[in-house]
Protein backbone atom coordinates (compact mmCIF):
# COMPACT_ATOMS: atom_id res chain seq x y z
CA UNK A 1 0.00 0.00 0.00
CA UNK A 2 2.85 2.60 0.75
CA UNK A 3 3.88 2.06 -3.11
CA UNK A 4 0.32 3.33 -4.25
CA UNK A 5 0.54 6.26 -1.83
CA UNK A 6 3.51 7.24 -2.39
CA UNK A 7 2.27 7.68 -6.21
CA UNK A 8 2.95 11.53 -7.53
CA UNK A 9 0.15 12.73 -9.07
CA UNK A 10 2.67 15.09 -11.09
CA UNK A 11 3.18 11.78 -13.30
CA UNK A 12 -0.15 11.75 -14.49
CA UNK A 13 -0.19 15.13 -16.00
CA UNK A 14 -0.25 16.13 -19.72
CA UNK A 15 -1.09 19.16 -21.49
CA UNK A 16 -5.23 19.39 -22.81
CA UNK A 17 -5.66 22.61 -24.85
CA UNK A 18 -8.73 24.20 -24.16
CA UNK A 19 -9.43 23.84 -27.66
CA UNK A 20 -9.21 19.63 -27.59
CA UNK A 21 -12.28 19.81 -24.93
CA UNK A 22 -15.48 19.00 -26.29
CA UNK A 23 -18.03 21.77 -25.19
CA UNK A 24 -20.89 20.22 -26.74
CA UNK A 25 -21.93 16.80 -28.02
CA UNK A 26 -22.07 15.60 -31.78
CA UNK A 27 -25.35 15.71 -32.97
CA UNK A 28 -25.78 11.76 -33.10
CA UNK A 29 -24.01 10.36 -30.15
CA UNK A 30 -22.53 6.92 -31.60
CA UNK A 31 -20.64 8.57 -34.47
CA UNK A 32 -17.67 9.79 -31.89
CA UNK A 33 -14.81 8.22 -32.95
CA UNK A 34 -13.66 5.18 -30.72
CA UNK A 35 -10.11 4.73 -29.65
CA UNK A 36 -8.90 0.92 -29.67
CA UNK A 37 -6.29 -0.23 -27.42
CA UNK A 38 -6.02 -3.66 -27.78
CA UNK A 39 -3.37 -6.04 -25.90
CA UNK A 40 -0.58 -3.14 -26.32
CA UNK A 41 -1.65 -2.12 -29.98
CA UNK A 42 -3.55 1.54 -30.91
CA UNK A 43 -5.76 1.88 -33.56
CA UNK A 44 -9.25 3.56 -33.88
CA UNK A 45 -12.98 3.40 -35.46
CA UNK A 46 -15.73 4.94 -34.92
CA UNK A 47 -18.24 4.42 -31.42
CA UNK A 48 -21.28 2.69 -33.57
CA UNK A 49 -18.68 -0.09 -34.59
CA UNK A 50 -18.31 -1.18 -30.77
CA UNK A 51 -19.99 -3.99 -31.20
CA UNK A 52 -17.80 -5.93 -33.65
CA UNK A 53 -15.31 -5.78 -30.92
CA UNK A 54 -17.04 -7.16 -27.89
CA UNK A 55 -17.70 -10.77 -27.91
CA UNK A 56 -20.44 -12.24 -28.64
CA UNK A 57 -21.74 -14.07 -25.31
CA UNK A 58 -20.03 -11.39 -23.02
CA UNK A 59 -21.72 -9.28 -19.91
CA UNK A 60 -21.86 -5.68 -19.67
CA UNK A 61 -22.65 -3.56 -17.26
CA UNK A 62 -23.97 -0.03 -17.26
CA UNK A 63 -24.62 2.58 -14.96
CA UNK A 64 -27.96 3.33 -15.25
CA UNK A 65 -28.13 6.63 -12.79
CA UNK A 66 -30.11 10.15 -14.22
CA UNK A 67 -28.42 13.12 -13.34
CA UNK A 68 -30.88 15.38 -11.41
CA UNK A 69 -30.98 19.14 -11.83
CA UNK A 70 -29.58 19.57 -8.88
CA UNK A 71 -28.56 23.75 -9.10
CA UNK A 72 -31.09 25.76 -7.61
CA UNK A 73 -30.40 30.13 -7.71
CA UNK A 74 -32.00 32.18 -5.13
CA UNK A 75 -32.04 36.16 -5.23
CA UNK A 76 -31.79 37.74 -2.06
CA UNK A 77 -33.36 41.71 -1.36
CA UNK A 78 -30.26 42.46 -1.68
CA UNK A 79 -29.93 41.47 -5.17
CA UNK A 80 -27.07 39.02 -4.24
CA UNK A 81 -27.20 35.73 -6.01
CA UNK A 82 -27.09 32.24 -4.15
CA UNK A 83 -26.36 29.28 -5.62
CA UNK A 84 -27.45 26.01 -3.85
CA UNK A 85 -25.56 22.67 -5.31
CA UNK A 86 -27.59 19.30 -3.85
CA UNK A 87 -25.18 16.97 -3.38
CA UNK A 88 -26.58 14.01 -0.78
CA UNK A 89 -29.89 13.73 0.44
CA UNK A 90 -29.87 14.15 4.30
CA UNK A 91 -32.86 13.69 5.53
CA UNK A 92 -35.03 11.43 4.07
CA UNK A 93 -30.88 9.96 3.71
CA UNK A 94 -32.50 7.26 0.93
CA UNK A 95 -32.70 9.30 -2.95
CA UNK A 96 -35.71 7.62 -3.79
CA UNK A 97 -37.82 8.64 -0.54
CA UNK A 98 -36.02 12.04 -0.50
CA UNK A 99 -37.13 12.79 -4.33
CA UNK A 100 -40.94 11.79 -3.03
CA UNK A 101 -41.03 14.06 -0.46
CA UNK A 102 -43.53 16.38 -0.10
CA UNK A 103 -43.54 19.61 1.73
CA UNK A 104 -39.68 19.33 2.84
CA UNK A 105 -36.55 17.72 2.65
CA UNK A 106 -33.04 18.54 3.47
CA UNK A 107 -30.00 17.95 1.67
CA UNK A 108 -26.31 18.00 1.75
CA UNK A 109 -25.06 21.41 -0.47
CA UNK A 110 -22.36 23.39 -1.95
CA UNK A 111 -23.55 26.61 -1.43
CA UNK A 112 -22.34 29.36 -4.12
CA UNK A 113 -21.65 33.22 -2.49
CA UNK A 114 -22.11 31.41 1.14
CA UNK A 115 -20.77 34.58 2.89
CA UNK A 116 -23.70 36.45 1.68
CA UNK A 117 -26.28 34.14 3.39
CA UNK A 118 -24.98 34.30 6.84
CA UNK A 119 -28.78 33.77 7.70
CA UNK A 120 -32.24 34.23 7.36
CA UNK A 121 -34.55 32.00 4.58
CA UNK A 122 -34.18 32.44 0.69
CA UNK A 123 -37.83 32.73 -1.05
CA UNK A 124 -38.67 31.82 -4.91
CA UNK A 125 -41.68 31.00 -6.89
CA UNK A 126 -42.01 27.99 -8.48
CA UNK A 127 -43.98 27.52 -12.14
CA UNK A 128 -45.68 24.01 -12.17
CA UNK A 129 -48.64 23.02 -13.73
CA UNK A 130 -50.06 26.59 -14.28
CA UNK A 131 -49.50 27.17 -10.36
CA UNK A 132 -47.17 29.43 -8.71
CA UNK A 133 -45.50 27.65 -6.10
CA UNK A 134 -43.29 29.12 -3.34
CA UNK A 135 -39.96 27.17 -2.40
CA UNK A 136 -37.48 28.30 0.76
CA UNK A 137 -33.80 27.33 1.55
CA UNK A 138 -32.82 27.37 5.21
CA UNK A 139 -28.84 27.03 5.94
CA UNK A 140 -28.77 24.76 9.07
CA UNK A 141 -25.47 25.09 9.62
CA UNK A 142 -22.09 23.48 8.53
CA UNK A 143 -21.63 19.70 8.04
CA UNK A 144 -18.48 18.00 7.26
CA UNK A 145 -17.56 20.09 4.11
CA UNK A 146 -21.13 21.23 2.55
CA UNK A 147 -23.74 23.17 4.04
CA UNK A 148 -27.19 21.50 5.72
CA UNK A 149 -30.45 23.13 3.68
CA UNK A 150 -33.59 22.82 4.50
CA UNK A 151 -36.24 23.11 1.47
CA UNK A 152 -39.60 23.54 2.21
CA UNK A 153 -42.17 24.20 -0.18
CA UNK A 154 -45.84 24.95 -0.79
CA UNK A 155 -48.02 22.35 -2.83
CA UNK A 156 -48.87 18.71 -3.20
CA UNK A 157 -45.82 17.92 -5.11
CA UNK A 158 -42.52 15.75 -4.65
CA UNK A 159 -38.94 17.11 -4.48
CA UNK A 160 -38.26 15.56 -7.70
CA UNK A 161 -41.24 17.62 -9.18
CA UNK A 162 -39.98 20.75 -7.68
CA UNK A 163 -36.14 20.14 -9.24
CA UNK A 164 -37.79 19.47 -12.54
CA UNK A 165 -39.71 22.67 -12.79
CA UNK A 166 -36.60 25.12 -11.09
CA UNK A 167 -33.37 23.56 -11.04
CA UNK A 168 -30.78 23.27 -13.44
CA UNK A 169 -28.70 20.53 -14.84
CA UNK A 170 -25.18 20.76 -13.72
CA UNK A 171 -22.93 20.26 -16.56
CA UNK A 172 -19.04 20.04 -15.92
CA UNK A 173 -17.67 23.49 -14.87
CA UNK A 174 -14.87 22.72 -17.27
CA UNK A 175 -17.12 23.30 -20.59
CA UNK A 176 -16.80 26.82 -18.80
CA UNK A 177 -20.63 27.97 -20.11
CA UNK A 178 -24.00 27.93 -18.85
CA UNK A 179 -26.38 24.78 -19.36
CA UNK A 180 -28.62 25.45 -22.20
CA UNK A 181 -32.15 23.12 -23.03
CA UNK A 182 -30.65 20.60 -24.64
CA UNK A 183 -28.33 19.73 -22.58
CA UNK A 184 -31.34 18.10 -20.66
CA UNK A 185 -31.01 15.49 -23.34
CA UNK A 186 -27.56 15.03 -24.23
CA UNK A 187 -26.17 14.97 -20.84
CA UNK A 188 -28.11 11.94 -20.15
CA UNK A 189 -27.49 8.22 -20.87
CA UNK A 190 -30.61 6.50 -23.33
CA UNK A 191 -30.67 4.22 -20.80
CA UNK A 192 -30.85 6.58 -17.60
CA UNK A 193 -33.02 5.61 -14.99
CA UNK A 194 -32.70 6.32 -11.36
CA UNK A 195 -32.27 9.73 -10.37
CA UNK A 196 -29.45 10.86 -7.89
CA UNK A 197 -26.36 11.75 -9.73
CA UNK A 198 -24.87 15.51 -10.20
CA UNK A 199 -22.53 14.63 -13.24
CA UNK A 200 -23.46 12.14 -15.95
CA UNK A 201 -21.63 8.91 -16.00
CA UNK A 202 -20.03 9.78 -19.74
CA UNK A 203 -18.61 7.07 -21.79
CA UNK A 204 -22.66 6.26 -21.66
CA UNK A 205 -23.22 9.06 -23.45
CA UNK A 206 -22.32 7.28 -27.11
CA UNK A 207 -24.64 4.54 -26.84
CA UNK A 208 -27.87 4.85 -28.69
CA UNK A 209 -30.96 2.50 -28.92
CA UNK A 210 -28.83 1.03 -32.20
CA UNK A 211 -25.58 -0.30 -30.56
CA UNK A 212 -27.41 -1.65 -27.95
CA UNK A 213 -28.78 -3.55 -30.50
CA UNK A 214 -26.42 -4.38 -32.45
CA UNK A 215 -24.55 -5.52 -29.20
CA UNK A 216 -28.04 -7.86 -28.51
CA UNK A 217 -28.16 -9.02 -32.11
CA UNK A 218 -24.00 -10.22 -31.43
CA UNK A 219 -25.76 -12.09 -28.02
CA UNK A 220 -24.17 -9.64 -25.73
CA UNK A 221 -25.79 -9.35 -21.84
CA UNK A 222 -26.24 -6.42 -20.82
CA UNK A 223 -26.90 -5.45 -17.30
CA UNK A 224 -27.65 -2.42 -14.99
CA UNK A 225 -26.20 -1.32 -11.56
CA UNK A 226 -26.39 1.94 -10.36
CA UNK A 227 -23.48 4.84 -8.76
CA UNK A 228 -24.59 8.14 -8.22
CA UNK A 229 -22.16 10.56 -9.25
CA UNK A 230 -20.93 12.76 -6.96
CA UNK A 231 -19.51 16.12 -7.35
CA UNK A 232 -16.07 14.94 -5.69
CA UNK A 233 -15.79 13.40 -9.55
CA UNK A 234 -14.43 16.66 -10.29
CA UNK A 235 -12.38 17.12 -7.24
CA UNK A 236 -8.49 17.73 -8.50
CA UNK A 237 -5.84 15.76 -6.78
CA UNK A 238 -4.01 18.59 -4.73
CA UNK A 239 -1.78 16.62 -3.09
CA UNK A 240 1.76 15.87 -4.25
CA UNK A 241 1.21 12.30 -3.71
CA UNK A 242 -2.56 10.93 -3.51
CA UNK A 243 -1.75 9.12 -0.51
CA UNK A 244 -3.14 13.22 0.86
CA UNK A 245 -6.19 12.56 -1.54
CA UNK A 246 -9.48 12.27 0.06
CA UNK A 247 -11.73 10.41 -2.20
CA UNK A 248 -15.33 11.13 -2.51
CA UNK A 249 -18.03 8.56 -1.30
CA UNK A 250 -20.77 7.64 -3.16
CA UNK A 251 -23.77 5.29 -3.18
CA UNK A 252 -24.15 1.74 -4.78
CA UNK A 253 -26.75 -0.27 -5.70
CA UNK A 254 -26.68 -3.70 -7.68
CA UNK A 255 -29.42 -6.44 -7.95
CA UNK A 256 -28.72 -9.72 -6.72
CA UNK A 257 -29.89 -11.04 -10.48
CA UNK A 258 -27.07 -8.89 -11.54
CA UNK A 259 -24.37 -10.15 -9.00
CA UNK A 260 -25.75 -13.57 -10.16
CA UNK A 261 -25.79 -12.91 -13.85
CA UNK A 262 -21.78 -11.89 -13.01
CA UNK A 263 -20.73 -14.72 -11.38
CA UNK A 264 -22.26 -16.89 -13.89
CA UNK A 265 -20.30 -15.37 -16.79
CA UNK A 266 -17.02 -16.15 -14.87
CA UNK A 267 -16.70 -13.28 -12.69
CA UNK A 268 -15.71 -11.18 -15.81
CA UNK A 269 -17.42 -8.02 -17.51
CA UNK A 270 -17.04 -5.39 -19.50
CA UNK A 271 -17.79 -2.02 -17.87
CA UNK A 272 -19.11 0.83 -19.45
CA UNK A 273 -17.44 3.47 -17.43
CA UNK A 274 -15.36 4.33 -14.68
CA UNK A 275 -18.41 4.92 -12.03
CA UNK A 276 -19.68 0.88 -13.28
CA UNK A 277 -16.17 -0.05 -12.53
CA UNK A 278 -15.52 1.05 -9.19
CA UNK A 279 -19.00 -0.63 -8.64
CA UNK A 280 -17.95 -3.79 -9.56
CA UNK A 281 -14.90 -3.98 -8.17
CA UNK A 282 -16.50 -2.69 -4.96
CA UNK A 283 -18.19 -6.13 -4.75
CA UNK A 284 -15.40 -7.95 -4.28
CA UNK A 285 -14.27 -5.87 -1.23
CA UNK A 286 -17.43 -6.12 0.06
CA UNK A 287 -17.29 -10.07 -0.42
CA UNK A 288 -14.26 -9.95 1.37
CA UNK A 289 -15.93 -7.69 4.45
CA UNK A 290 -18.69 -10.85 4.51
CA UNK A 291 -16.01 -13.56 4.60
CA UNK A 292 -14.14 -12.28 7.68
CA UNK A 293 -15.74 -9.77 9.48
CA UNK A 294 -19.20 -11.66 9.54
CA UNK A 295 -22.42 -10.18 8.39
CA UNK A 296 -22.95 -6.78 9.32
CA UNK A 297 -26.89 -7.23 9.82
CA UNK A 298 -28.53 -4.14 9.18
CA UNK A 299 -25.53 -2.12 9.85
CA UNK A 300 -23.89 0.12 6.47
CA UNK A 301 -21.77 -1.66 3.64
CA UNK A 302 -18.77 0.63 2.93
CA UNK A 303 -15.77 0.19 0.71
CA UNK A 304 -12.79 2.13 2.12
CA UNK A 305 -10.38 4.42 0.36
CA UNK A 306 -7.32 2.06 1.34
CA UNK A 307 -8.90 -1.15 1.62
CA UNK A 308 -7.84 -2.56 -1.71
CA UNK A 309 -4.31 -2.55 -0.73
CA UNK A 310 -4.78 -4.00 3.06
CA UNK A 311 -3.31 -7.03 4.32
CA UNK A 312 -6.90 -8.80 4.55
CA UNK A 313 -6.16 -12.68 3.23
CA UNK A 314 -7.61 -12.74 -0.63
CA UNK A 315 -10.16 -14.63 -1.77
CA UNK A 316 -11.19 -15.62 -5.39
CA UNK A 317 -13.90 -13.03 -7.02
CA UNK A 318 -16.41 -15.76 -7.77
CA UNK A 319 -16.32 -16.78 -3.92
CA UNK A 320 -16.70 -12.66 -3.09
CA UNK A 321 -19.50 -12.64 -5.00
CA UNK A 322 -21.30 -15.86 -3.67
CA UNK A 323 -20.27 -14.03 -0.26
CA UNK A 324 -23.01 -11.38 -1.38
CA UNK A 325 -25.88 -13.48 -2.83
CA UNK A 326 -25.82 -15.46 0.59
CA UNK A 327 -25.94 -12.50 2.43
CA UNK A 328 -28.93 -10.72 0.49
CA UNK A 329 -30.57 -14.40 0.88
CA UNK A 330 -30.15 -14.20 5.00
CA UNK A 331 -31.72 -10.75 4.66
CA UNK A 332 -34.45 -11.52 2.04
CA UNK A 333 -33.09 -8.65 -0.10
CA UNK A 334 -33.11 -8.70 -4.12
CA UNK A 335 -30.79 -5.37 -3.93
CA UNK A 336 -27.33 -5.24 -2.70
CA UNK A 337 -27.41 -0.89 -1.00
CA UNK A 338 -23.73 -0.01 0.02
CA UNK A 339 -21.15 3.18 -0.67
CA UNK A 340 -17.62 3.01 -2.02
CA UNK A 341 -14.79 5.54 -1.46
CA UNK A 342 -12.31 2.63 -3.28
CA UNK A 343 -9.32 4.25 -4.98
CA UNK A 344 -8.32 2.51 -7.96
CA UNK A 345 -4.21 3.54 -9.44
CA UNK A 346 -1.33 1.59 -10.37
CA UNK A 347 -1.03 -1.16 -7.85
CA UNK A 348 -4.54 -2.37 -7.74
CA UNK A 349 -5.37 -6.25 -9.45
CA UNK A 350 -8.73 -5.62 -11.10
CA UNK A 351 -11.26 -8.53 -10.29
CA UNK A 352 -13.82 -8.49 -12.53
CA UNK A 353 -13.07 -5.67 -15.25
CA UNK A 354 -11.89 -7.64 -18.26
CA UNK A 355 -12.47 -4.92 -20.57
CA UNK A 356 -13.65 -1.27 -20.50
CA UNK A 357 -15.21 1.55 -22.28
CA UNK A 358 -14.46 5.42 -20.73
CA UNK A 359 -14.37 8.30 -22.23
CA UNK A 360 -10.65 10.75 -21.98
CA UNK A 361 -10.17 11.98 -19.01
CA UNK A 362 -8.28 15.09 -17.02
CA UNK A 363 -5.24 15.72 -16.49
CA UNK A 364 -3.75 14.77 -12.85
CA UNK A 365 -7.13 13.36 -11.99
CA UNK A 366 -7.83 9.61 -10.17
CA UNK A 367 -9.90 8.73 -13.21
CA UNK A 368 -6.36 8.90 -15.07
CA UNK A 369 -5.09 6.49 -12.26
CA UNK A 370 -7.36 3.98 -12.64
CA UNK A 371 -7.26 3.98 -16.48
CA UNK A 372 -3.02 3.49 -16.12
CA UNK A 373 -3.60 0.30 -13.67
CA UNK A 374 -5.65 -1.20 -15.89
CA UNK A 375 -3.60 -0.66 -18.65
CA UNK A 376 -0.49 -1.60 -16.89
CA UNK A 377 0.97 2.06 -16.80
CA UNK A 378 0.53 2.69 -20.51
CA UNK A 379 -1.95 5.18 -20.47
CA UNK A 380 0.36 7.88 -22.00
CA UNK A 381 0.65 6.20 -25.39
CA UNK A 382 -3.11 6.28 -25.08
CA UNK A 383 -3.63 9.83 -25.19
CA UNK A 384 -0.59 10.88 -27.06
CA UNK A 385 -2.32 9.20 -29.70
CA UNK A 386 -5.75 10.68 -28.95
CA UNK A 387 -4.02 13.86 -28.66
CA UNK A 388 -2.08 13.78 -32.01
CA UNK A 389 -5.22 11.95 -34.30
CA UNK A 390 -7.93 14.28 -33.40
CA UNK A 391 -9.99 12.78 -30.47
CA UNK A 392 -11.87 15.18 -28.44
CA UNK A 393 -11.45 15.02 -24.78
CA UNK A 394 -13.84 15.05 -21.61
CA UNK A 395 -17.54 14.30 -20.87
CA UNK A 396 -18.82 15.46 -24.46
CA UNK A 397 -15.54 14.41 -26.09
CA UNK A 398 -14.89 10.72 -27.33
CA UNK A 399 -14.40 7.23 -25.96
CA UNK A 400 -12.25 3.92 -25.87
CA UNK A 401 -12.43 0.09 -25.84
CA UNK A 402 -9.48 -0.70 -23.53
CA UNK A 403 -8.45 -4.61 -23.51
CA UNK A 404 -5.41 -5.27 -21.77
Amino acid sequence: MEDTRHIRISDFDYDLPDARIAKFPLERRDSSKLLLYRHGEVSEDVFSSLPRYIDGGALMLFNNTKVIQARLHFRKATGALIEVFCLEPYAPGDYLLNFQSRGSCQWLCMVGNLKKWKEGVLTRTIPLDGRTLTLTATNLGTVGTSQLVRFAWDGDVTFSEVLEAVGELPIPPYLNREAEESDKRTYQTVYSKIEGSVAAPTAGLHFTEDVLQALSAKGVECEELTLHVGAGTFRPVKSDDIGGHVMHTETIAVRKSTIERLLAHGAAAVAVGTTSVRTVESLYYIGVQLEHGGDPGDGHIHVGQWEPYGDTPSISPERALRNIIDYLDRHGLDVLHASTGIMIAPGYTYHYVKAMVTNFHQPKSTLLLLVSAFVGGDWRRIYDYALSHGFRFLSYGDSSLLLP
